[in-house]
């Protein structure tokens, strides 16, 4: 009920002046507010990540070092892996869990709103810390985005604490959100809403709730020891003190697998609400698709030395984790079996929030192919730290997170704002982000099969024609996100979008549907009715 009351309350405070209107934002508790917060500060770090990268794609465009030193061009690495993966994909991700879950599942609210409130509100800060490593004596951390002992600990810039504090006060709001989301979907259901008819999104967040309560605590514990070892005299990763370096990637990873994960189920549950719609016929296997979800999150934990193949691990390891890894394909597999059976002799059409998650199906994919191929142990020899790396976990996680996240966006957008977007920008920006993406991290297979190394400011001439592509590609997909920027802006504040109605997508052949009448659990991805 408190949920209800403080709803009410925030539209009411609306309409005074300035400083309601800021306090309104510093103290929502509202669901529908909260989520805004977090998807518009995930697309502000995306966009600062996102500059991250084109520094790195700059300086590789050409071989011979041209732009930055190799130190700075280390730092731009680091903050590009960190802001994309806690600033921009798990924001974003909670963000649509706090504006959707409640209305998929018929409650008030998200169950806890003032931590909601709060578990946004240290996002800010934690990004402030790390964003301002930049500005300090020695500059920002510079040792990758997996910190790896003793680079991090031992030779790590002084600003290596405020990382530190910063990724604790991320894990803090990790922890929060899923607190929020497991107890909201567990008591805050619906009457007859059951487990098994809640929509494939609440599910999806759901399991990866778990998974971050899981595993933020061992990142917290990894930096925690990483902290003791710089200032208070441990040597939990320091050899020379009986410590271990390696270690300290068994724990990393231990949180780090299942974490990649957590950047990927959301947006399964996205193109399972998605695909449904615009095939215009219910989503094929929906059990199925709960059970792979919740295998392909017991089964994460189970994997994390294979990123480890090349540190001398028994062959009994290399076969174990190699088997296991081989075994995730499995229930992914049927999932991707169930979009393209869901879609199979639909009545498709080919809005935007469909072409990008068509897009997410076919290059996840792909990039779950080249996972198969690094997940064996004896060609990981030859594939680790190479770009080829680099090109499997980009083709799992643009399109994946990030095609996933955007096409939700294009999806609820016009429930969020009551406007319409304009389709035919909205083509523009799939065909541009789709040609970019591709022209960005497919070379980077080839420069990776030939032998360049990843993390180098500098490279020998014969990677030099894939480089000068991917870089070329890269500025592209930048250019590209500015533009989805615009769409937004225009649609949102612009004045002029359309006003979106019951009939909100017409169908290329003309055919208009209008959502199912709206029960009280009603679910906002069943299939339309097709007049």
């Amino acid at each position: 009920m408190s949920a209800v009351i403080h709803e009410h309350d925030h539209h009411h405070d609306d309409h005074h002046g300035p400083a309601k209107g800021l306090t309104r934002w510093l103290y929502t508790t509202n669901h529908k507010d909260i989520g805004s917060l977090y998807l518009w500060f995930a697309f502000t770090m995306f966009l600062i990540g996102g500059l991250f990268a084109l520094v790195i794609r700059a300086e590789l465009f050409i071989p011979g070092l041209q732009l930055v030193k190799p130190e700075f061009f280390n730092q731009m690495t680091t903050l590009h892996g960190l802001v994309m993966v806690f600033g921009a994909v798990m924001p974003a991700f909670t963000g649509l869990a706090n504006w959707l879950i409640p209305m998929m599942i018929g409650a008030p609210d998200m169950a806890l709103p003032r931590m909601n409130n709060w578990s946004f509100w240290i996002l800010p800060v934690a990004f402030g810390m790390l964003l301002s490593s930049l500005f300090m004596d020695g500059g920002a951390p510079n040792f990758g985005w997996t910190f790896y002992a003793p680079l991090s600990t031992k030779f790590g810039p002084p600003s290596t604490d405020y990382f530190i504090f910063g990724v604790h006060l991320m894990g803090i709001s990790s922890i929060m959100g899923a607190i929020n989301v497991i107890v909201t979907v567990m008591n805050m259901r619906a009457p007859g809403m059951t487990y098994m008819k809640m929509p494939l999104f609440v599910w999806t967040w759901l399991i990866t709730a778990f998974l971050l309560i899981m595993v933020m605590p061992v990142l917290a514990g990894a930096v925690t020891m990483m902290l003791t070892d710089r200032h208070f005299g441990t040597s939990f990763f320091d050899a020379a003190g009986g410590g271990d370096p390696v270690m300290f990637q068994h724990v990393f990873w231990f949180f780090g697998h299942p974490e990649v994960y957590i950047m990927i189920l959301p947006s399964f549950g996205i193109a399972s609400a998605i695909i449904p719609t615009f095939a215009r016929k219910p989503l094929f296997g929906y059990a199925s698709m709960v059970y792979a979800t919740a295998s392909i999150a017991g089964l994460s934990f189970i994997v994390w030395a294979h990123h480890m193949f090349t540190t001398g691990m028994p062959l009994a390891g290399e076969l174990f984790f190699m088997i296991c890894t081989m075994l995730i394909a499995v229930p992914t597999g049927v999932k991707v079996f169930n979009w393209v059976a869901t879609m199979w002799q639909g009545s498709m059409t080919f809005e935007a929030p469909m072409l990008f998650a068509i897009a997410f199906v076919i290059l996840f994919t792909i990039g779950g192919f080249s996972g198969i191929m690094l997940a064996l142990a004896p060609a990981d020899f030859q594939y680790h730290d190479t770009y080829f790396v680099v090109a499997h976990f980009h083709y799992v996680l643009f399109p994946g997170a990030i095609f996933g996240t955007i096409a939700a966006v294009y999806y609820w957008l016009p429930k969020w704002c009551g406007r319409m977007y304009s389709e035919k920008l909205a083509k523009i920006h799939f065909w541009w982000s789709i040609i970019a993406v591709n022209l960005t991290f497919f070379p980077m297979h080839f420069s990776g099969l030939a032998g360049m190394q990843r993390r180098v400011p500098d490279y020998a001439i014969q990677f030099a024609d894939f480089n000068m592509l991917s870089s070329i590609g890269a500025f592209g997909l930048g250019i590209g996100q500015l533009f989805f920027f615009y769409i937004l802006w225009k649609t949102i504040w612009g004045g002029k979008a359309p006003k979106a109605t019951a009939q909100v997508w017409e169908g290329a052949e003309g055919l208009e549907w209008t959502l199912p009448s709206p029960a009280p659990y009603h679910s906002f991805t069943e299939p339309p009715v097709v007049k």
